[in-house]
């Protein structure tokens, strides 16, 4: 007996929101060591070291869900062969992409973190945790990339295993480095980098195992589509938009919290990312178990189906961001003790920012299930375009706002500008609906 949608949808987003709620704890676990064993600097120097971070999660993003997607909707045309070598070229972009992505990481790390940051102490930082993930970007990528390649490939629930695995791997290799053998922020990067490549050699190895559904052979890897890489780059260029529309933000959010508050301002800040983080997180696994259904049934013709899993995720993503709010300002305080050992004026900041930043938190999953949307019916434009919107219309509320209310103006960007853009996006979203849904009625 076939299952329901929204059965369907289940078997996807219970196990994808899992491995996502995984990696979020344990980026917040990576808050809590360092927050409680670093002290402010070190929140501050993990800060402005992960808006380089969030760009190259961005691009492993844009890989794995562009082929995952492609992948699909083969799949549901019944073309078997063209979707593995879809994977096949999805794979050896990924490489193509580290290497290129070091050799500019060396470049500009010094300058981009110098931007961020008039504290010397917090450079250093930084510099000790980029260090290590100069040479391990080739994991950072695939690590992101290969559990939306494994959903794709019928097996959710696997995927989900091995981000438990890398997110345990994490905790446990944080505790040594950090704890045991006090080796700050280049501890915490080379605990990360550790689980990151035991995600990555155990993805690779599924795929050329019997348990893939797309198994691939050594001689596989001389499939370079050509043709794929536009259309891969197309569907998942969107979700790297939105990473980086996040490493931008968070930037351009230090460099204006270096000036109108410092370094304490700054470890507020980063306390406040940890926590959209794993909310961003969570609505990325209930778009994400979305869009494998969604690309199947648009290359099947499935409008209703189509139509059914849209609501269900958008529903899912805005009310879990009502819920984050509420209990945000409900218990401010025991949550900012999870990353503050005794600093009274970093708790007040991190409170403050609470109040203002997120107003408006639950548009992010609105906005974010939107772009999915539109990657997962081959929309790669639309969603490109919703993506570059985030990036365009803050940074003119994040400096012009502080101009004249300081530091509560950059707390208040955020929200404001996505009120503005949910406002654009959900006319757009409405009038494609009716065009898509009720014209093929």
């Amino acid at each position: 007996m076939q299952l329901s949608i929204y059965s369907q949808y289940f078997r996807y987003a219970i196990p994808t929101v899992a491995a996502m709620l995984v990696n979020g704890v344990y980026q917040l676990i990576d808050g809590i060591f360092i927050g409680q064993y670093l002290g402010v600097d070190g929140l501050a120097g993990i800060n402005i070291a992960w808006t380089m971070i969030g760009f190259l999660v961005g691009i492993g993003l844009m890989v794995g869900v562009g082929t995952g997607a492609i992948t699909s909707i083969y799949k549901g045309q019944k073309n078997i062969s063209a979707a593995r070598q879809t994977i096949s070229t999805g794979l050896i972009l990924l490489v193509l992409l580290s290497v290129l992505l070091s050799v500019g990481l060396w470049h500009f790390m010094v300058d981009i973190l110098n931007w961020q940051t008039h504290d010397p102490h917090v450079f250093a930082m930084a510099m000790q945790y980029m260090q290590v993930v100069l040479f391990t970007s080739c994991f950072t990528l695939a690590s992101t990339a290969f559990p939306f390649l494994m959903r794709n490939d019928d097996s959710p629930a696997l995927a989900t295993y091995l981000m438990i695995i890398g997110g345990c791997l994490n905790i446990v290799f944080d505790y040594l480095f950090i704890v045991v053998w006090e080796m700050g922020l280049q501890g915490a990067a080379i605990a990360t980098a550790i689980s990151q490549g035991v995600v990555t050699i155990a993805g690779l190895s599924y795929f050329f195992s019997p348990a893939a559904s797309l198994r691939l052979t050594l001689a596989d890897l001389r499939f370079f589509r050509w043709q794929d890489i536009r259309q891969i780059v197309l569907v998942g260029l969107s979700s790297f938009f939105m990473y980086l529309y996040w490493s931008v933000m968070v930037a351009l959010h230090n460099s204006q919290f270096a000036i109108y508050g410092g370094t304490t301002a700054l470890g507020a800040y980063t306390i406040l990312g940890y926590v959209v983080t794993f909310y961003y997180l969570t609505v990325e696994g209930f778009a994400s178990g979305m869009q494998p259904l969604v690309s199947f049934n648009y290359g099947a013709k499935q409008w209703h189906n189509i139509k059914q899993l849209l609501w269900l995720a958008m529903g899912l993503s805005v009310s879990f961001g009502v819920i984050v709010t509420l209990v945000m300002n409900l218990y401010p305080h025991d949550i900012i003790a999870i990353f503050n050992r005794d600093n009274a004026e970093l708790s007040d900041y991190a409170t403050y920012g609470i109040r203002l930043h997120f107003i408006a938190l639950f548009l992010d999953g609105f906005i974010v299930v939107a772009s999915a949307f539109y990657q997962s019916i081959n929309r790669g434009k639309k969603a490109i375009g919703i993506a570059l919107g985030n990036i365009l219309i803050q940074p003119p509320f994040l400096f012009l706002l502080p101009l004249s209310w300081g530091l509560t103006g950059v707390w208040l960007a955020f929200p404001i500008s996505n009120i503005v853009l949910s406002s654009v996006v959900l006319v757009i979203l409405y009038k494609d609906i009716r065009r898509l849904f009720y014209s093929a009625a």
